[in-house]
């Protein structure tokens, strides 16, 4: 691949330190007002690698690599560099409790108001999003996660203190986020002969069979998905009605705290649990960020640190089903069907409000391939949203020229503006809600989709669109001013964009480091091997271990040291041969070879001397 993670994610350090540390102070903010989402994106630039990348580990100075140190060099020297992160992020923490000790998660600068229109209105502008809910569950884990480490790494007690304030501080965002999310799952439920109904039946139908025969089977498929339900028992979601064979739904997170969704029992300090306005409809943009903050509450690290109390692995268990119920149903709804065609594969994805973007595909092949990794998808499953990625990148004119007013690139600027419904209860207009996200989004699932193919065309294949995502990315990298080397200006890859920014964007910038991260664990990936290059490898070392046996029993081993040294060189080629063959296939091939070619030259060697004689 031409991308080299490594490296891009030092120069993003680099230029993210540059751009938020200055006279000894964190500059909160860029491109938008400071934000509880926008602050927590510009730590997570930081935060991400030195907690998902072992060789970006900053959490113990002994073992912090001189590379990492003059990347962060503005915070200071192996030790210094945590400590200023500990109080940095204690000040987020403390920025965004109120008076009463409530965590903070509203949107605010990131709620767009139009030039001619009213602005937000304060009660819209302070209400809780799911997009805050999530970045916080994943911001908190990490930074847990770093003040453990990092506490067993130093003793001064002034430092135990900070670090025992900052996991309280971050405990309790962590708390109040997990009940947040509990309190925003929608599970939406209709008949068939509804709008809504009618809508899924168009997009699931790609056989054209009769419309109670598609709700009949997907019921089928969904069977255990619907029993499952009964289990929802705190929170949002609970739903009594789903036993008429004509009814119909759809499950994930709405944009905010339900409507009327009931207070979650619990025993942390979280403060108030504030009244939604979202309806209990599912929005597929928060649904799958709010996918992804869950699988941070039980991956590897969170459970092998120990990152979660008993009460919030409580939470934990709640959300856990919830993840599985939603994972399930799109899964089954993006490729349902018997026919040539998913309904992914029929871009653009069609929502049951009737609303159509390449956008929604994409968000529904990352919501498709949750549920083909659980049931461990065959690698033509995997190639066929591969296929699918392919298709977005040139609908979405990164690896196509654009056209004269090719509406294609509102994808890009201003983005895919979503109706924040039940808000308009509260100001003079509705809020909206924008994604820009497209290009950096479709690199990382490019990655994660390269990382599980086992067909090493299928997977080139990927991994080239991959490095063509990655400069496009590249041309959108602002180039000059305090944010230089982040993202994101549009109008550098497509000059019909008349967007133009002078300032960072956090949003934007922490997707590219989600993508590359992604991408360095894809290449951490042992390397593809194909049958025929096995065959090759078995074939080319069984006549070196022939050849090497005879030389042997010729009596070389008895010859005098330099002979024995080049033996002892083969024999160690040899058995590194054989214990790869199977994996690296390629790597025993150059081995063997290796071992031919020295074994011939000895051959020749004797035949001269022969001839001379």
């Amino acid at each position: 691949m031409r991308i080299r993670p490594r490296q891009e994610l030092l120069e993003i350090w680099a230029a993210t330190v540059r751009a938020s540390w200055k006279d000894g102070a964190w500059q909160w903010g860029g491109r938008n007002e400071p934000n509880s989402i926008s602050d927590a994106e510009q730590l997570l630039c930081l935060l991400l690698p030195a907690t998902q990348e072992s060789t970006f580990k900053i959490d113990n100075p002994d073992q912090t690599a001189e590379a990492m140190i003059r990347a962060l060099r503005p915070l200071g020297n192996a030790s210094q560099i945590p400590q200023v992160l500990i109080r940095v992020l204690t000040e987020y923490f403390l920025r965004y409790t109120d008076a009463s000790g409530t965590p903070v998660f509203s949107g605010g600068s990131y709620f767009p108001s139009d030039d001619d229109g009213p602005h937000p209105t304060e009660q819209q502008l302070q209400l809780d999003i799911v997009d805050s809910f999530a970045v916080s569950v994943t911001l908190s884990l990490a930074t847990i996660g770093f003040a453990k480490v990092f506490r067993n790494a130093v003793r001064r007690e002034e430092i135990h203190r900070e670090i025992a304030t900052l996991e309280e501080l971050a405990s309790a965002r962590l708390s109040a986020a997990m009940v947040g999310l509990l309190r925003s799952f929608a599970v939406n439920v209709f008949d068939l002969d509804s709008r809504e109904g009618q809508a899924l039946v168009r997009t699931l139908n790609q056989d054209n069979m009769p419309p109670r025969q598609v709700v009949a089977k997907l019921r089928k498929e969904l069977l255990e998905t619907i029993a499952s339900f009964r289990e929802v028992m705190i929170g949002s979601g609970q739903v009594a009605d789903l036993e008429s064979t004509s009814r119909l739904f759809e499950c994930g997170w709405s944009w905010g705290i339900v409507r009327d969704a009931p207070e979650v029992e619990n025993t942390e300090p979280i403060g108030e649990q504030r009244k939604g306005v979202a309806p209990e409809e599912p929005y597929l943009y928060f649904t799958v960020i709010a996918i992804d903050a869950i699988e941070d509450l039980f991956s590897e690290r969170t459970r092998v640190l120990g990152l979660l109390n008993e009460e919030q692995q409580r939470l934990g268990r709640a959300l856990q089903l919830r993840w599985e119920l939603t994972r399930t149903y799109w899964a089954t709804v993006a490729t349902f069907g018997d026919g040539h065609r998913w309904p992914l594969e029929d871009i653009p994805w069609r929502t049951t409000d009737e609303d159509s973007s390449d956008y929604y595909t994409l968000l529904v092949t990352s919501l498709a391939v949750k549920g083909l990794v659980s049931e461990r998808g065959r690698d033509v499953e995997f190639a066929r949203v591969g296929g699918v990625l392919l298709e977005l990148a040139n609908r979405a004119r990164i690896t196509r020229r654009p056209v004269d007013n090719d509406p294609a690139l509102s994808l890009h600027d201003p983005g895919v503006r979503l109706r924040l419904v039940g808000t308009e209860q509260l100001g003079e207009r509705g809020l909206r809600w924008l994604v820009s996200e497209f290009s950096a989004l479709l690199l990382q699932r490019t990655s994660f989709i390269a990382s599980l193919l086992n067909e090493s065309s299928e997977r080139a294949q990927l991994l080239d669109l991959a490095d063509q995502i990655w400069e496009h990315l590249v041309r959108r990298r602002l180039q000059d001013g305090i944010g230089r080397r982040l993202w994101d200006q549009p109008d550098q890859a497509f000059s019909e964009v008349k967007g133009h920014y002078d300032h960072v964007s956090w949003y934007y910038t922490e997707r590219v480091v989600q993508a590359l991260i992604a991408t360095a664990k894809m290449l951490k990936r042992a390397p593809l091997s194909s049958e025929k290059l096995v065959e090759i490898a078995v074939a080319l070392l069984a006549e070196a271990e022939h050849l090497y046996d005879v030389e042997l029993l010729n009596g070389a081993a008895e010859a005098g040291p330099t002979i024995q040294q080049q033996l002892q060189i083969m024999q160690v080629n040899l058995t590194r041969a054989r214990e790869v063959v199977q994996e690296r296939p390629g790597t025993s091939v150059a081995l063997a070879q290796r071992v031919l070619r020295l074994l011939d030259e000895m051959t020749m060697a004797r035949r001269d001397v022969g001839e001379a004689t």
